[in-house]
Parts: C-alpha cells; sequence; structure tokens
C-alpha cells in the first residue's frame, strides 16, 4: 500500500494490521524499517514499543485519517493519549518531518 500526504509519498511498502495478533506484534522482532516501510495499525488508538530495537515515527489518525498528532518513539517508551485517535500509522523515524495535525493521509492498494 502506498500513502500519502500533501500530494507527497510517505511510503510505498506500507502493511496493514487489523486483527488483534497483528496489531500486538507489529513491528516487535524487526532490526529497522527500509526505506519507504511502514505498518498502519487500524483501530488501535494507542502504542507502546517495548521489545522494539528501533525508533519509529507514529502518526495518530482519526477515523477519517486525518492527522491528530505526531511523534518519534524511542524503543521502551509508550505513545501520547490523543483524544479521537482512531487509526495509527507507523513509520521509519525522520519520515513524518512536513506533516501537521490537521493533514488528511491518502492510502492507495497496489495490485
Amino acid at each position: 500500500m502506498v500513502v500519502y500526504c500533501n500530494n507527497i509519498i510517505l511510503a510505498d511498502k506500507v502493511c496493514i494490521a487489523d486483527n488483534f495478533i497483528e496489531r500486538f506484534l507489529g513491528l516487535m522482532g524487526k532490526k529497522s524499517l527500509g526505506h519507504g516501510e511502514g505498518l498502519l495499525l487500524l483501530n488501535s488508538p494507542s502504542i507502546h514499543c517495548f521489545f522494539m530495537r528501533m525508533s519509529i515515527d507514529v502518526i495518530y489518525l482519526s477515523k477519517n485519517f486525518k492527522v491528530l498528532g505526531i511523534e518519534t518513539l524511542r524503543p521502551w517508551s509508550i505513545g501520547k493519549y490523543i483524544k479521537k485517535t482512531r487509526h495509527i500509522l507507523e513509520l521509519k523515524e525522520g519520515t513524518a518531518f512536513n506533516i501537521k495535525a490537521g493533514d488528511t493521509i491518502l492510502f492507495r492498494i497496489e495490485k
């Protein structure tokens, strides 16, 4: 899946975690995220980075994929609580530097 914001491709290799096990495992076990890689956690209002080995950019999204907040999380940390968060996009650290609250994230599924 390709992820866009402000007509810019943020990542082009984003996986979807849409069930409990996929959301629970998330990026645990990965040593790093490659260029363009990420994970979209559907129906997940909060995250943690326990057992992770890398820092990530976290984008908190509303039910309509509007950006509510952004932060960089280090391993063994807990993400912010942001009211009305419905989904979370995890990207390689440094990817979300141009994104701000109020932007809309768009997705395109490639065949």
